[in-house]
């Protein structure tokens, strides 16, 4: 049941903007409740602390727009105090380095979400774009198990389909993928398999369906009728529940950012990534999806698409929220599936 009073919460599963007063306020005129933002690409544990002390300058200027979300009442306060929770993730396991009892630090520093991979093959997992899928690696498997033990949510987002239906076999806890779209609807690298949808609706993860151009169908020029026809026909496959948004909106970022989100250290080239070798850089956001402030169009167009008032709420936020609830604190139980299949080989 919904428990949407006026409008539906709010909650975008990723962004990486380059972050401003002027996007914080935008975030309050569309009435963003919550928003998952990336604090590391491919930063060590020292780098990953200094992006946290520059949002802890932001908290203490604008703590009547912002604030470090860590728990799902933090989503009910920033809606009742008219602000929005800002919740921390990685986007590679790089802030851990190559040691698992960082896993419990980040936690504690304020961290909720890791993905096991950014594009290529990390100590974890491997990456979307590898030609070889070896799937989770030996640290990998130890680190899901610790990741449960915490409460720090496995993303799968820009990991390959092997490792992506690994992880979710592996884990105790439901994953996610915060941000992507289907492959049959768009095949780019990074959007994922009907299997994986499946997965994650199977063992109650969460899916976040990505507006970043690269992952829609025509790109800057998809229409709002076409996304939201989109997922409905995903729901038709995984149901209502598993399904939020994950809007990926990388709003002021110069085009050097890119280079850095897709090339990191690891090669003295460009890698282009997603994307035409003619237009590396940030694409156009679709017109009806520029910033924070346009959230209420996609609800406007998942009614056109045939969803319900109640259906329209879960998609928006309220399926996110019952995860944060459900995933962000410790557990109590130390064994996991990945013990389980362990012990029975």
């Amino acid at each position: 049941m919904s428990t949407t009073t006026t409008r539906p919460y709010r909650i975008d599963g990723l962004q990486f903007n380059n972050w401003s007063e002027k996007i914080f306020r935008q975030m309050r005129k569309g009435e963003v409740d919550a928003v998952h933002v990336t604090i590391a690409y491919h930063e060590n544990l020292r780098e990953m602390i200094h992006v946290m002390e520059k949002w802890n300058r932001r908290f203490e200027r604008f703590p009547e727009l912002i604030f470090h979300g860590r728990t799902g009442d933090d989503v009910r306060l920033a809606r009742d105090t008219g602000r929005t929770a800002i919740f921390f993730g990685f986007q590679n396991p790089s802030p851990i380095e190559d040691d698992i009892g960082l896993v419990e630090i980040v936690h504690t520093l304020g961290v909720r979400f890791m993905q096991l991979t950014y594009n290529n093959q990390s100590l974890l997992a491997t990456g979307c774009y590898e030609s070889e899928d070896s799937g989770i690696t030996r640290m990998g498997r130890e680190v899901i198990k610790e990741m449960n033990r915490v409460g720090l949510v496995i993303d799968m987002s820009h990991s390959s389909q092997r490792s992506t239906l690994q992880a979710a076999e592996l884990s105790g806890r439901p994953i996610v993928v915060s941000h992507a779209n289907p492959a049959a609807w768009e095949p780019a690298r990074r959007n994922k398999s009907e299997a994986v949808l499946r997965a994650l609706s199977e063992s109650g993860g969460m899916f976040g369906f990505s507006l970043y151009p690269h992952h829609l169908k025509n790109k800057s020029d998809c229409t709002l009728e076409s996304f939201c026809t989109m997922v409905a026909r995903t729901a038709e496959i995984t149901g209502v529940n598993c399904l939020g948004i994950g809007s990926d909106l990388c709003q002021d970022q110069p085009d050097s950012v890119v280079d850095w989100m897709r090339a990191g250290r690891y090669t003295k080239g460009v890698d282009f990534g997603e994307g035409s070798r003619t237009q590396p850089g940030f694409p156009a956001m679709p017109v009806w999806f520029r910033d924070n402030r346009d959230f209420a169009n996609i609800e406007i167009g998942l009614r056109s698409a045939g969803f319900s008032l109640q259906e329209v709420g879960l998609i928006m936020g309220e399926n996110w929220l019952r995860f944060f609830d459900e995933s962000f604190g410790q557990k109590s139980a130390t064994t996991t599936k990945s013990d389980e299949i362990t012990s029975a080989k």
